[in-house]
């Protein structure tokens, strides 16, 4: 594929896209004698948390123009294969 070229929506063929990572995480801080969070010490900091779990993620491209979304999975960006990569979710999931 040509990195030049953009993406293509199947369905209105425009190329306003975004990838989207949507994660829920449980975070969790132990209470202890000074503070919410061993983490935290004069005041609570939710960033400062003990321990985080994911429990449910999805990664999709969505077009911009018509809300169309596209399920992918990468962990990786790589300029040269992504974008193969994401045309072919987008591909995929029309002769789905």
């Amino acid at each position: 594929m040509d990195n030049s070229k953009s993406l293509v929506c199947p369905i209105c063929q425009h190329s306003n896209f975004v990838v989207k990572y949507e994660a829920s995480h449980v975070y969790s801080y132990v209470v202890d004698s000074d503070a919410p969070g061993r983490q935290n010490q004069e005041e609570f900091l939710s960033f400062l948390y003990d321990k985080r779990e994911l429990m449910n993620s999805e990664q999709y491209v969505e077009c911009q123009s018509c809300g169309a979304k596209f399920p992918c999975r990468f962990n990786l960006w790589n300029i040269s294969t992504s974008m193969k990569e994401l045309q072919e979710a987008i591909n995929k999931t029309v002769s789905s």
